[in-house]
């Protein structure tokens, strides 16, 4: 059986972006998702990851020697950027298919706008991540967690949110 390496964006001490109207962090909507996600996986053993810094985690990860990554984040900006994308390292073809087959799954969930998938360096945002692990990764940023709408939408169709990634990784888990 593949293994899913399903890191939860951020931590608890350094939360990521927060919905100021719900309190709501990256990191605490994102735990409880890996949570969920683990439950319905049946085609992968899932290993989740929690961050102790930034410039440790792709060693962190790599000593768990998965067969690929999928990394739960949000995206924040001005309150009003909205859509759902995939970010995935520019020189990684599987990457770029686990890419489409999230962007896939997780936009069909959330229907709401269709950023695509991108590809990254590692001098981008995201990229070290992307770049230094030795298996095939994708960050996703399903919504806009500083957009009110976004998130409420997130909150109205988590369980089809939990549903789309786990069978995203089952299919991924087929295909690596």
């Amino acid at each position: 059986m593949k293994r899913c390496a399903l890191v939860i964006g951020h931590k608890k001490d350094n939360p990521g972006a927060i919905n100021a109207a719900q309190g709501l962090s990256e990191f605490d909507f994102n735990e409880q998702l890996a949570k969920d996600i683990e439950q319905e996986v049946s085609g992968a053993s899932i290993q989740r990851v929690y961050r102790r810094t930034y410039r440790q985690l792709p060693d962190d990860i790599n000593e768990l020697n998965p067969d690929f990554i999928v990394s739960l984040h949000c995206n924040a900006f001005n309150t009003q950027a909205s859509g759902c994308e995939m970010l995935y390292y520019h020189r990684s073809s599987n990457g770029e298919l686990m890419a489409e087959i999230l962007q896939s799954h997780v936009q069909s969930a959330l229907n709401n706008n269709d950023r695509g998938k991108k590809p990254k360096s590692a001098e981008d945002r995201g990229g070290f991540l992307l770049r230094y692990t030795s298996a095939p990764c994708v960050i996703t940023e399903p919504f806009f967690i500083d957009n009110d709408q976004e998130l409420a939408n997130a909150r109205d169709k988590y369980q089809q949110l939990v549903q789309a990634y786990a069978a995203a990784i089952d299919e991924i888990a087929s295909k690596i």
